[in-house]
């Protein structure tokens, strides 16, 4: 099986050389985005294939993957990459590293592989997981991956169609899934990962613990929800200082104070 994983970044640090050089091209570092949203599910399809005779549950684990690498990777294409507009994160990045930008974006281009690995391990031990038959906590998995793909897909689209009414430029989203968080989508992304620990429950199941351990880490406090914070501060100022006071930062809640 380690043979998967060598070829896992050799293949990936192709791909993701490859992927910066269009995006120096293009002058649009959010590609870097879609190394690692895209290059997880092909890494599930790869390893199912890779690993021979698959159970009924490992396929599922895999469909589980792709549909979701599908969705992420289809919604950062058509809403950032299509559109030419750089990532906030970005521009922030470029003048911040100056002289060696270049540099530094290449290595965190390089850097989506281990991140492509970290997150497909997890991922891993649930097509691994022994039993053969399909249980209740597969059926649970899908319950879970159900849940979550439909409420980070809602979540987007009620925040676009928010963005893109002419009589709500610059104020606050409190709609639908809004009113109860203010990062719904992120909630929902991490409780995606959820369905990996399910699928492993006939295996060693805390080892898939990894993979909404690190989720939640990187989007409470790495690379969701400060940059986001940060950004609806800068562009919204008192309105999103009231949002805060009012709204849960990532699991939704009902509203603490009555909304004006």
């Amino acid at each position: 099986m380690m043979d998967f994983w060598i070829s896992l970044f050799v293949a990936g640090l192709v791909v993701a050389t490859v992927a910066y050089c269009i995006a120096l091209r293009m002058q649009l570092m959010a590609l870097v985005d879609l190394v690692w949203s895209a290059g997880l599910g092909m890494a599930a399809v790869a390893y199912l294939f890779y690993s021979g005779p698959a159970t009924l549950r490992a396929y599922g684990v895999t469909l589980v993957l792709v549909l979701w690498s599908f969705r992420l990777s289809y919604h950062l294409l058509t809403d950032r990459v299509l559109k030419g507009e750089e990532d906030a994160r970005y521009q922030h990045l470029a003048v911040y590293w100056g002289a060696s930008a270049k540099r530094n974006f290449l290595a965190l281009f390089l850097l989506q592989v281990c991140l492509v690995a970290l997150f497909f391990w997890p991922v891993s031990i649930a097509m691994d997981a022994g039993g053969g038959r399909w249980l209740w906590s597969d059926w649970l998995a899908v319950v879970i991956a159900m849940i979550a793909f439909s409420g980070e897909t809602l979540a987007d689209r009620q925040l676009a169609r928010f963005r893109a009414r002419v009589d709500c430029q610059g104020q606050v989203c409190r709609e639908g899934l809004w009113r109860y968080s203010r990062h719904p989508n992120y909630f929902f992304e991490w409780l995606h990962w959820w369905a990996y620990v399910a699928f492993a429950l006939t295996s060693t199941w805390w080892w898939a613990l990894l993979g909404p351990t690190a989720m939640y880490i990187f989007l409470r406090y790495l690379t969701g929800i400060p940059h986001a914070e940060r950004s609806s501060l800068k562009s919204r100022g008192e309105a999103y200082r009231c949002y805060q006071q009012s709204t849960n930062t990532f699991f939704p809640w009902p509203p603490h104070i009555p909304q004006s």
